[in-house]
């Protein structure tokens, strides 16, 4: 038996025959030892590598001193290190991985997008930040931290360069989208092109990058224990740059990050411009990490000042505003609108005949998420995926809001996961809303790329969160179903249809972050250990100042 099955036999809740679709919105009773999380139970009980020290009857273990082991296994190796039998396509997915490595000089640097020839390339042959993100964590698991360094202390140089869209400079601060290895075979030399958004559809700069970078650097410190790279002034330097975008003081009232449309892995026109999830949760785990990197020098303790500071405030945001569960939303539909003064209960002033129709049945008795978006007189009711892991993986969610959300993934599994884990949004905008919010944008029709489509890359933001929350079965059939048709489909960049049963009708084969995505959720359902290096337990000084919703009952 593995470890993940010795995991589901102590809960006493695991049928790989269960139907999540099918199961009732009717209370479920959850044991003690369901609620607790990865770092108190999993990381001590599932892996072999760590034993725990008691104190008055109590299992403790210091994550600050767990990093993840690198002993490297071999992709044609396909048998774990603790006899587990991999998937036939584990070894195929790593023989693909190892085809997209890019080389600089004779040093690997990164990972290209895709390897699919049938088109013409565009920009999939470069190295983008948050694609390789993956890539990363999946050769760090394996013990080859040696790309991840590469790549972290190269896109750190193209972040100094001068960065021009026409005749406008952007911030000092900002990261690259991507970039790629020109060989010039007359000359015999090698140099990196980056690119800041000035070729990117739409024109928009990435604001994820920099914080997927920080987020990668504590990984790789945490994996490999070397914290030598981060204390180098050049990376702190990198980490004070970005921060320093996103904590400066303006016209804002809200301590979330003002965003325009298409400045994350929605790189496209999909109504997410303002305050999106995604970019929030990537924030507020971005100020975590920083917290951990920041030397305390004189310059590392003003930011940190800065960035508990703008934690507390985020963190009280979020959680008050921006969750929603079957009592919060009865509260929105019983809404009164132009209210005035500090006293204000819709503070956004939102309509309540603004309300989707959709939300009221898919709002399961017990469960809850955050929303898309929040801002004045807007309130984005999509389901977002990315952002949701995330908020769970960094603490942004409570406990309590953790359990909650993987209690929706269950009860709304047919919506969200389906013939192919996981959906980026839901649901997908359609008619004469999908022409005004895409601009009739033809690649995000309904149920399709961006609009409703199914990402396999999702599937380790969807493992990591689940062993997190303690309920990896949810991850082990998520993983059942991709494994089903994702490599004789060609390892997709996405899926179409509301179920996600057809091959996205413009989606590249052999996406390198399909590939990685699978790569790392195996590898930590194998050893769930290695969510230390992207998972950040609850700081137990932000507790929010906002009274429990009725929906959670355990």
């Amino acid at each position: 038996m593995d470890l993940t099955q010795n995991d589901c036999v102590n809960n006493g809740d695991c049928d790989n025959n269960s139907d999540f679709s099918k199961r009732s919105d009717k209370p479920r009773r959850l044991n003690m030892e369901r609620q607790r999380s990865f770092d108190e139970r999993s990381l001590v009980e599932a892996s072999p590598r760590y034993t725990s020290w008691a104190e008055n009857g109590q299992r403790h273990i210091d994550l600050d001193s767990v990093f993840s082991p690198s002993k490297r296994s071999p992709f044609n190796t396909p048998r774990g290190r603790y006899g587990y039998e991999a998937h036939p396509m584990f070894a195929e997915a790593w023989e693909s991985l190892r085809k997209t490595m890019v080389y600089f000089r004779g040093q690997p640097v990164g990972t290209i997008a895709a390897l699919d020839n049938s088109e013409e390339k565009q920009n999939y042959d470069q190295v983008f930040v948050r694609d390789f993100i993956p890539s990363g964590l999946a050769f760090l698991m394996n013990g080859e931290p040696e790309i991840v360094k590469n790549f972290l202390l190269k896109t750190l140089r193209l972040q100094s360069w001068e960065k021009k869209i026409d005749r406008f400079q952007l911030g000092e601060g900002v990261m690259p989208a991507s970039f790629k290895v020109l060989h010039d075979p007359v000359r015999n030399t090698e140099t990196l092109m980056a690119d800041f958004g000035e070729s990117a559809i739409g024109r928009v700069a990435p604001v994820d990058s920099g914080f997927w970078w920080i987020i990668l650097l504590r990984a790789y410190t945490k994996s490999t224990g070397d914290t030598l790279l981060a204390e180098r002034p050049e990376c702190q330097n990198g980490i004070r740059l970005v921060l320093a975008l996103c904590l400066s003081e303006g016209f804002d009232t809200f301590p979330t990050l003002l965003c325009a449309d298409g400045c994350s892995m929605i790189d496209r026109r999909m109504g997410v411009y303002g305050y999106p999830i995604e970019i929030q949760a990537l924030f507020f785990m971005a100020l975590r990490c920083a917290l951990v990197l920041l030397k305390q020098d004189d310059q590392g303790k003003e930011l940190v000042d800065r960035i508990v500071k703008r934690l507390h405030a985020l963190s009280f945001h979020m959680r008050s505003y921006f969750w929603l569960d079957l009592k919060q939303l009865n509260d929105i539909y019983r809404y009164k609108t132009e209210e005035y003064s500090h006293t204000a209960v819709n503070k956004f002033n939102v309509i309540p005949d603004s309300l989707p129709e959709w939300v009221f049945d898919f709002m399961p008795t017990y469960g809850g998420y955050f929303l898309g978006n929040v801002g004045p007189s807007n309130m984005d009711f999509r389901w977002f995926c990315l952002g949701n892991c995330i908020a769970i993986l960094s603490s942004l969610a409570t406990p309590e809001q953790s359990l909650a959300i993987m209690d929706l993934i269950e009860s709304r599994w047919e919506e969200l996961v389906g013939d192919m884990p996981v959906k980026v949004c839901y649901p997908a905008i359609e008619s004469h809303d999908w022409r005004i919010i895409t601009g009739c944008d033809p690649k995000n029709t309904r149920w399709s790329y961006h609009n409703g489509g199914s990402w396999p890359v999702l599937l380790w933001l969807l493992t990591a969160a689940c062993i997190k929350v303690g309920r990896p079965q949810i991850a082990r059939r998520a993983i059942e179903v991709a494994e089903l048709r994702l490599a004789k489909d060609g390892w997709p960049e996405y899926y179409d249809g509301k179920s996600g049963r057809y091959v996205g009708k413009q989606a590249r084969k052999h996406q390198t972050w399909s590939v990685a995505g699978y790569l790392v959720a195996k590898m930590m359902l194998e050893d769930p250990s290695h969510l230390g290096m992207i998972s950040l337990e609850e700081d137990k000084q932000m507790k929010p100042m906002v009274k429990r919703s009725s929906s959670w009952t355990f």
